[in-house]
């Protein structure tokens, strides 16, 4: 089944390769929730660091039947975030963590 996605970008411009890439990981998350109602991706670039350079922060939005699954990443002090695609991996990641420990709670 597939995920209904939606995806924003704020603070930079759209891009066709980042937007393809993040379809492909929400594909991923599909076998471990089937009951996901909606995903809504933000990919936002607040800020450019005079030192650091651009930060990237993903935040995905997972509407589950009764709930939502949150996942905010990234914090402008860890430096992964400074390639989109890490950040991207960093929320995916947290997501399919926190679908799994509630799929698990919910068998328990």
């Amino acid at each position: 089944m597939l995920i209904p996605l939606k995806i924003t970008f704020r603070g930079i411009d759209h891009s066709d390769a980042i937007e393809a890439y993040v379809r492909s990981r929400a594909e991923k998350l599909a076998p471990l929730a089937p009951d996901v109602v909606a995903c809504h991706v933000a990919v936002e670039a607040p800020h450019r660091s005079r030192h650091h350079g651009r930060h990237y922060r993903i935040r995905l939005d997972l509407a589950v039947p009764g709930g939502e699954v949150v996942v905010d990443r990234c914090r402008d002090e860890d430096r992964s975030c400074e390639d989109p695609y890490a950040a991207i991996d960093d929320a995916f990641d947290n997501a399919w963590r926190r679908l799994h420990e509630g799929a698990v709670r919910r068998r328990a």
